[in-house]
């Protein structure tokens, strides 16, 4: 038997609860072995749950516990968390989280701590809700070099941005909706803003390059100032607006950043509506591999963990996969990234005058006194100075 403890029992740790006791008979069959939940931390009491008898207030009473082999930190939030999950691996016990803050964070020093204390550390669902993508990224695709990962990575603003695009409504009537539906928090910052994007797109960047890098680092751009004047002129020119966390190799280096972009409608991403999450796989074997499904969600998320916890019950032989910290010599200069780019100006005379900055220019499109198109690869830092030669409205890169 396999004795397990929850930290945190909300939204996903009673799912976690739910899951391996729903499904107990198929995981026993699986693994040969009973997964039994010994402990569930938190400081408050449930007294009408099935799980009351397990409740307890003090983590010390788990991390004592030598029967305990697997803690799930379900608990979110960096602190106490990373601090849990670090004492947890220093007694040999295994970790699983869906703890995107921590993962993006302290991974890499989580990771190492696993591997010299005969644990494993495992984050599934810290990225994609119940998406199988992480195990895949490290695993089924090992063989190949990792030219890029493109990901639509937060239900929430691809379901602000399917209402805009789909349904004509504002930013802010469309923020409003996702609240109502519980999709958005009260406080919607962490999504909109790309905070929650950028964590995820850190995690995936360093199971397929092996660096972790800071997401204090990344450039990140949210969906708040985008129009719906530039969501009309994105689809009249065959374009769906958003939100993109990429990772790309460029020349052994890595380009990480989170912003909105044009995506055309024959890439895959742009079919990628609502709720749902999609992640966009490029490498140099296999070329292109999509991921996509909840990415958020109690049954999904606790899907994915309940998954690690039978990997490692059932293989727990298995090794970690190591990352270093990424340094400024890892990364590409964000100056030097080449992209194509949307730009909205105003008080353009004529498609010749934006011509005398912007040689080389596509998909024109006039609308209420202002101008748009896309223009040829650039370099960032050559688009900025040409910008700044025009009354510039609003940009986005073009995947």
């Amino acid at each position: 038997m396999t004795n397990i403890a929850i930290l945190g029992f909300g939204v996903v740790g009673s799912g976690i609860a739910d899951v391996l006791t729903q499904n107990q008979k198929s995981i026993e069959k699986k693994i040969g072995d009973k997964i039994n939940i010994k402990y569930i931390l938190d400081l408050r009491e449930f007294p009408d749950s099935p799980f009351a008898d397990k409740i307890v207030h003090d983590f010390n009473i788990i991390l004592n516990d030598d029967e305990v082999s697997i803690v799930a930190e379900a608990m979110g939030g960096l602190h106490p968390a990373a601090d849990f999950s670090e004492a947890a691996l220093k007694k040999g016990k295994s970790v699983v989280t869906s703890n995107k803050h921590v993962v993006a964070e302290v991974g890499d020093m989580l990771l190492k701590t696993a591997e010299e204390n005969g644990a494993r550390y495992l984050f599934e669902a810290s990225v994609g809700g119940g998406i199988p993508v992480l195990r895949p990224l490290g695993t089924c695709l090992a063989a190949n070099k990792i030219n890029s990962i493109n990901g639509i990575l937060n239900g929430t603003t691809n379901y602000i941005l399917t209402q805009m695009i789909d349904f004509g409504k504002t930013f802010e009537v469309a923020l409003k909706e996702a609240q109502q539906k519980g999709y958005a928090e009260a406080n919607p910052s962490a999504d909109v803003d790309g905070i929650d994007a950028c964590r995820k797109i850190c995690i995936l960047a360093a199971i397929a390059y092996g660096k972790l890098i800071d997401p204090a680092k990344v450039p990140t751009t949210g969906i708040s100032n985008i129009r719906l004047e530039d969501v009309k002129n994105a689809a009249d020119s065959g374009y769906a607006i958003k939100l993109i966390g990429q990772a790309k190799d460029v020349d052994g280096k890595m380009a990480v950043s989170v912003s909105p972009r044009l995506v055309p409608y024959d890439n895959l991403l742009a079919k990628v509506d609502d709720v749902f999450n999609g992640v966009l796989i490029n490498g140099n074997a296999v070329d292109d591999v999509l991921f996509i499904g909840r990415g958020a969600g109690k049954m999904p998320t606790a899907s994915a963990v309940v998954a690690d916890i039978i990997d490692i019950a059932g293989r727990p032989e298995l090794k970690n996969q190591i990352w270093e910290k990424a340094t400024d010599d890892d990364l590409a200069p964000a100056e030097e990234n080449v992209s194509r780019y949307y730009v909205c100006v105003k008080n353009a005379l004529n498609e010749e005058s934006v011509k005398k900055v912007f040689s080389d220019i596509s998909s024109i499109t006039l609308r209420d006194g202002e101008l748009s198109f896309i223009t040829q690869p650039l370099k960032k830092k050559d688009f900025d100075e040409m910008a700044s030669k025009l009354d510039v409205v609003s940009w986005f890169e073009v995947l």
